[in-house]
């Protein structure tokens, strides 16, 4: 796991040594991604430069440094991920008389598939996170590559008459004609949902290699601050509208066999590792089977690391520790302390550096911490509530759509032309306010919508209220429609789209900023490709049904732990963020949430800001999600000065 970066100088402005420079300066900033070397090339003909950061996972030796050339030198490759299959593809090159290995490092395996097969077919035989800027002296391209579901992280875009790429923004931000203007519309969509939407960044020049995609550079042709337009190696919806229409035909115990031979197979190769491994145990039953069947698979007791809170409906350390004990794994706490919320905030804003607003990347941060003190890799269980239906807003959502009418929709158009939304607002009886108009506003969207899509949006939005502090979002998943698959079940649709969005653009997000702020390499079994299409293969029934969720996970970890361990209601990993914003981020939050701070740039309203905060201090409603969006923006402009 290690931080990439690199420039392409189309107008040759840079000499070799100030390339040089600049890349190894561009390096630095991710140092925390790779701690244990660097290193950086110059190809002056191609006007190509690239620099690295190591953190030293498959074969630590200095076989294993970055920059790397194939052994022809026709390729030069920085690489951060893994490879998880590349011991397989090792022993195939090799019947090929492929011999001649410098180290036991994935990347010299993937420099070696790619001069044996090319980019294309080497990118469809690799199971793994990764991304990737592979230069080709030969045919004179510059490849950029991400994986398949959006792991591992790539920007790219124009800073002044540079093509440039990177892990991260931050080491984007210090090269000469670096403009810091914003998206609008990136920053629309964040205030709806807590993150930017691939492929948009929040700046306006800078974009983000979606998942399973490759951008190729013409070398000697690359029109100037022309954004250049990648292509698809692994078509998402395509992939899944053939799983689905492909129905997995056995019993649901046939079904549970061939899920544990997958997960196991896929823990098995994220195993491997020539650093110690360890394991994210929160309690539930996604990391729950992936410890259970590492800890099968070991002849060794695994560490298995989670954090606690001190308010009880938050906390799931109880559940960890017992699941733990009957599993047998080495379990290490840590319970959050009195000031862990204002010295984990105070970090956010140069962690995630573009706004950010999942409430969990607090004690994801906390937990990558933790575990960093044993172990350099931790196995997680992200994806199997997006696989396998495990959120209870899409059987919530659901019924919103099943019951839909236009004729409220209708009615409520005429309503307001008498009387504004943000007027019903001011209607109260008692202490609570009412909010009769945003709760009329999203009544009204939700009835009128004509795709399960437009109705699921509505249950992962936070500022969805007839005045937000941004305008209407104008981009994203959902205001595309040819990204929707051509699925019959709504459920699989809503599913789908947390798979293709909230996944890759905020959950992935969340788990590569917080472990690679501490040098933690993580690694989600869940994401093999073989089990996302097993999961768009199952029918329905086998997945969710209106009394269980996860049937899959459920069936497959009774196999390994008593159901009365893990068979409870689903909690999220999220900290008690409305209790601080009333307790020890107050402070810093109504410095955030001023009138004057709130007004500088222009960027949002105050005024429903200002509103809400208001509510939330005193104790009548509870609007943390939409302040923390609020906040995280605000935190991070300041800190970049924006």
């Amino acid at each position: 796991m290690c931080g990439i970066v690199g420039l392409v100088d189309p107008k040759r402005e840079l000499s070799s040594g100030n390339a040089a420079d600049l890349v190894r300066r561009m390096a630095l900033k991710l140092i925390h991604r790779g701690p244990d070397d660097e290193g950086s090339a110059v190809d002056d003909k191609l006007g190509v430069a690239l620099g690295f950061r190591r953190l030293a996972i498959q074969d630590i030796s200095f076989a294993g440094a970055q920059p790397m050339s194939s052994d022809s030198k026709r390729y030069l490759i920085v690489f951060n991920g893994e490879i998880y299959n590349f011991q397989e593809l090792r022993r195939n090159l090799e019947k090929n008389c492929v011999r001649n290995w410098r180290g036991g490092s994935d990347t010299e395996i993937l420099l070696a598939m790619v001069e044996q097969e090319g980019i294309e077919k080497s990118l469809e035989k690799f199971d793994g996170m990764f991304a990737f800027a592979l230069l080709d002296r030969e045919e004179k391209r510059l490849h950029l590559v991400r994986d398949r579901m959006g792991e591992k992280p790539l920007y790219y875009g124009w800073s002044g008459n540079l093509f440039i790429f990177a892990s991260e923004l931050k080491a984007q931000t210090i090269c000469p004609g670096w403009s810091s203007d914003l998206d609008r519309e990136a920053l629309d969509a964040y205030m709806r949902y807590a993150y930017v939407p691939a492929p948009r960044s929040i700046y306006r020049n800078i974009r983000k290699l979606p998942p399973g995609h490759l951008l190729t550079i013409n070398l000697e042709n690359l029109p100037v601050k022309v954004m250049p337009a990648p292509d698809s190696y692994w078509i998402v919806r395509a992939e899944a509208e053939k799983a689905h229409r492909d129905k997995f035909d056995g019993t649901e115990e046939e079904a549970t066999d061939h899920f544990e031979e997958l997960l196991s197979k896929s823990i098995k190769r994220r195993l491997v590792s020539d650093q110690p491994v360890g394991m994210f145990l929160s309690g539930g039953l996604d990391s729950s089977t992936i410890v259970a069947i590492a800890q099968n698979l070991s002849e060794n007791p695994i560490k298995t690391f989670t954090i606690g809170f001190n308010e009880s409906e938050f906390d799931e350390s109880n559940k960890a520790k017992a699941i733990a004990k009957h599993i047998g794994t080495e379990h290490i706490e840590l319970k959050a302390e009195i000031d862990t919320p204002l010295r984990l905030v105070e970090s956010m804003p140069t962690i995630y550096d573009e706004p950010f607003a999942d409430v969990s990347q607090l004690p994801t941060l906390l937990l990558s911490e933790l575990t960093r003190k044993y172990v350099t890799v931790a196995l997680s269980g992200d994806g199997g509530d997006e696989l396998f239906l495990g959120y209870p807003r899409y059987l919530k959502a659901d019924h919103v759509w099943s019951v839909r009418s236009r004729f409220f929709s209708q009615h409520y158009s005429m309503m307001t032309k008498f009387i504004s939304p943000q007027l019903m607002n001011s209607i109260t009886v008692g202490p609570r306010p009412w909010r009769l108009g945003d709760k009329l506003y999203r009544a009204n969207i939700d009835r009128a919508a004509d795709t399960p899509e437009a109705i699921y949006e509505a249950f992962v939005s936070r500022w969805r209220v007839a005045s937000g502090p941004s305008d209407e979002p104008s981009i994203g998943y959902y205001k595309d429609p040819f990204r929707h698959p051509k699925f019959v079940s709504s459920l699989e649709r809503m599913a789908y789209a947390d798979t293709v969005s909230y996944l890759p653009d905020d959950l992935l997000v969340k788990l590569d900023r917080a472990t690679m702020a501490v040098g933690l390499e993580a690694r989600a079994p869940f994401l093999d490709h073989e089990i996302v299409r097993f999961s768009w293969n199952l029918p329905l029934s086998m997945k969710i049904t209106q009394n269980e969720m996860k049937r899959p996970l459920r069936r497959l970890l009774s196999r390994f732990v008593p159901s009365e361990l893990f068979d409870q209601p689903k909690q999220g990993f999220e900290p008690p963020i409305g209790v601080w914003l009333r307790g020890p981020l107050r402070d810093w939050a109504e410095d955030l949430l001023s009138e004057g701070a709130l007004k500088e740039g222009n960027f949002i309203k105050s005024a429903p800001v200002r509103a809400i905060w208001r509510e939330h201090l005193s104790g009548v409603r509870d609007w943390r999600f939409e302040l923390w969006n609020v906040l995280m923006f605000q935190a991070w402009r300041r800190s970049w000065g924006i």
